[in-house]
């Protein structure tokens, strides 16, 4: 199926859903957008996608059609104490969709939890430390039953720390809101929304069942990364700060309790070419090109 026969439906169409939406619509594809405020439904328009208003409960008359049209759905709205509300809301006429032939589930590296810092892939054991790394490994089992029962194919996209233009080191440190925290021992990987873009792409277009870790190269301790920006900016890098005793919001605390270095060679023996594999070329790519406000 080309692009141009493809008509995907994103529920969710934030930062990464936006990215994939604006990907395959330059590409001649048909892309529906979800979000829930009317006020960014002129971005997706620019953006060559068709806005939907979602509040997360009800199905609008638009909502039922996108959803009667769809060959592809890309889910990108995170799951709460009550499951996964996609299917809370849409299950029903999701069960229906006369043409819906592909899912794509964005997930999180958070499910494996904390593996002290050693290698983990797509059979690694998942123990999710946090609430939120919880609810994902709930949600993606209620998308693989979902799928099962369908008799569609669903690809889970793990993944890790996303940056891009708007949300970066390098933005941070221009801004001087960049933080040096140091963890010893800490390390974590991180993806560009283009490279999320791409290799949901990259798995459509092979109607891909099963689970992807679409992340980087190089995990690596935070300081560093807030290190090279400070050289590729110019800029003096903060003060260090030790983590036991940083002032720190619960869920920024309970990232560094999650601690391992996740593999992406399953994406990559598949034929995935990463464009930013490590955070050193990305940042200095996104710096010389100014692609990082």
């Amino acid at each position: 199926m080309t692009d141009q026969q493809r008509t995907t439906l994103i529920l969710g169409a934030g930062f990464s859903g936006k990215r994939y939406g604006e990907l395959i619509a330059r590409e001649g594809a048909s892309v529906f957008g979800t979000t829930r405020s009317p006020d960014k439904a002129d971005a997706l328009d620019k953006a060559g996608i068709q806005p939907v208003i979602f509040d997360g409960v009800t199905i609008t008359p638009a909502l039922k059609e996108a959803i009667e049209g769809a060959t592809d759905l890309v889910v990108s709205i995170a799951p709460n104490e009550s499951g996964d509300p996609v299917l809370r809301a849409l299950s029903q006429v999701l069960s229906v969709a006369p043409k819906l032939s592909w899912i794509g589930y964005l997930s999180t590296v958070g499910v494996y939890g904390n593996h002290d810092g050693a290698w983990v892939d797509e059979e690694s054991n998942c123990k999710p430390v946090s609430k939120r790394s919880v609810q994902r490994m709930q949600a993606e089992s209620e998308w693989q039953s979902f799928a099962a029962n369908q008799d569609l194919p669903l690809a889970i996209l793990r993944l890790s720390g996303i940056y891009g233009p708007g949300r970066n080191a390098l933005k941070n440190m221009v801004e001087g809101k960049a933080r040096r925290l140091i963890k010893p021992g800490q390390v974590f990987n991180r993806i560009h929304v283009a490279d999320i873009a791409a290799s949901l792409k990259f798995l459509a277009n092979q109607r891909a069942d099963g689970i992807f870790n679409v992340t980087d190269d190089m995990p690596s301790p935070p300081q560093d990364v807030v290190e090279y920006a400070a050289l590729v900016t110019k800029i003096d890098p903060p003060a260090p700060i030790d983590f036991e005793t940083a002032t720190l919001s619960p869920m920024a605390r309970s990232f560094y309790g999650e601690n391992k270095r996740v593999s992406n060679a399953k994406l990559k023996s598949a034929g995935f070419q990463f464009q930013y594999s490590n955070y050193r070329q990305s940042l200095k790519k996104m710096w010389d090109e100014n692609d990082w406000r």
